[in-house]
């Protein structure tokens, strides 16, 4: 396939809506595109909250500005709105939202609300159009989205290496403190933070990432009832390797984590981080001509070590997350596309599963998208 057909069509199954941005201004070095996409989607299962209507949009602004020749000004914000619900009680959140500098052009800073170190590794196998990340979550320390977060980028290792990316990343410390009126759980709080990840594209298609990162814990998760893991800090360590050539996209990542693998809800008994965790995901996919795309994965958490829930209840290895996910996206062209994801469930309904309110049912997802 040419590359400029497979450029369309990769970005699509990422949902990435930035492929099709549109040009709002840019004129005197100033530049704003605005990007998008509204997803018609309906999930069917047997799990009650896992069935229905889930239809939802995100549109977001990326702008930049020349500041002097050698420096590039830039920002980001992203938004989601929830399409599934009363007028009423529609729920709606920003995703991202920073602003930084860009100099020497291959190097740049930038803070706020942005993507955490750990996912320049998770993003391999981050492919899935419906069920993919199922390993990690937003807020929980520097996996992956969160607030506070600071990062230096060089594309080139300070000129040494071409191609060699880094990044360095520090995160303030997030918790229910006074700005937040007690409004942050303890399953997405944080201390303060650092992590760091680099990676490598050799020229075959075949790319490299590591990163890691250690984070304190609040005083409020160190404190909180349930099973919040042992120690003052969560530590994470991702490796991941991905093929992505001559149509066809094969991934792999592992992630080792201390007092960070969050499961469960508040609303639960069993609820908290694991002790040690040891996360797997892997994806496999082909890119057709014709715009199909279908693929394979599997993702896998377990937590050792657990401890005792505020019921009493002891726990020693439970699978935290444990599917085989399979289906297919077929790209009407760069604006158009429809997917089927079938997410297969492993979880056994257990006393775990139940009491941390962890669903177990198998899930399917159809949707219609429009990408702008």
């Amino acid at each position: 396939m040419k590359a400029s057909v497979l450029s369309l069509l990769l970005p699509a199954l990422l949902a990435s809506a930035t492929a099709g941005a549109a040009e709002i201004y840019n004129k005197n070095g100033n530049k704003l595109d605005l990007y998008g996409f509204i997803n018609g989607m309906h999930y069917f299962s047997d799990d009650p909250g896992s069935n229905g209507d889930k239809t939802y949009m995100r549109f977001g602004f990326k702008g930049q500005t020349q500041v002097s020749d050698d420096v590039v000004g830039f920002g980001r914000w992203e938004y989601q709105v929830q399409g599934n619900q009363a007028e009423s009680s529609s729920t709606a959140f920003t995703r991202y939202a920073y602003a930084g500098v860009k100099f020497w052009g291959t190097s740049s800073f930038d803070y706020g609300r942005n993507t955490g170190v750990l996912y320049d590794a998770a993003a391999y196998t981050d492919m899935q159009p419906e069920f993919d990340a199922g390993t990690y979550g937003s807020d929980q320390f520097l996996f992956k989205r969160g607030n506070g977060i600071a990062t230096y980028r060089n594309s080139d290792f300070f000129g040494l290496v071409d191609g060699l990316k880094l990044a360095l990343q520090y995160q303030g410390k997030n918790d229910s403190g006074a700005a937040e009126a007690g409004t942050r759980s303890v399953l997405t709080q944080n201390g303060d933070g650092y992590g760091a990840s680099l990676s490598y594209d050799f020229n075959s298609g075949i790319s490299v990432a590591g990163a890691f990162f250690n984070s304190n814990r609040t005083d409020e998760q160190n404190m909180a009832p349930g099973i919040m893991g042992g120690g003052n800090k969560a530590e994470g360590y991702t490796a991941a390797i991905k093929y992505n050539a001559n149509n066809l996209y094969l991934a792999a990542m592992y992630t080792q984590a201390y007092n960070a693998a969050k499961f469960g809800s508040t609303k639960g008994t069993a609820y908290g981080f694991a002790n040690e965790s040891q996360a797997v995901e892997l994806y496999a996919g082909y890119t057709f001509e014709s715009g199909w795309v279908p693929f394979i994965a599997y993702n896998q958490t377990r937590g050792n070590n657990l401890g005792t829930d505020i019921k009493g209840n002891s726990y020693d290895t439970e699978d935290l997350v444990k599917f085989v996910d399979l289906g297919f996206t077929y790209n009407f062209n760069k604006n158009m596309q429809t997917y089927v994801d079938y997410k297969i469930n492993l979880l056994d309904n257990n006393t775990f599963t139940q009491n941390a309110g962890i669903m177990t049912d198998n899930v399917l997802a159809v949707s219609l998208k429009y990408v702008f």
